[in-house]
């Protein structure tokens, strides 16, 4: 698969249903994806199989991921978020 086809693919998986989710999934996509090593690619794709739910809480920091990978790139994910999402 070209890295072209990947990204349209992983962009689609970034669409959750739920606007501000998919802003936050997309905007790691545009800005970090391209710089990011291979380890930090497949947890952002493990990321993308969460459940919508799931996300949302971990996103909205009613709670946290018990995987300290996970962790760490929703904690990236949601300091680039350029202000407080509504809840």
């Amino acid at each position: 698969m070209s890295e072209q086809d990947e990204l349209r693919a992983l962009r689609w998986r970034c669409r959750r249903g739920m606007r501000e989710l998919d802003q936050l999934l997309i905007r790691f996509l545009d800005r970090d994806w391209p710089l990011a090593s291979d380890s930090e690619r497949g947890v952002f794709r493990r990321l993308l199989d969460c459940e919508d739910d799931t996300l949302w809480h971990w996103c909205m920091g009613l709670s946290r991921p018990a995987d300290p990978e996970l962790d760490a790139l929703v904690q990236t994910i949601i300091r680039a978020a350029p202000g407080p999402l509504p809840a």
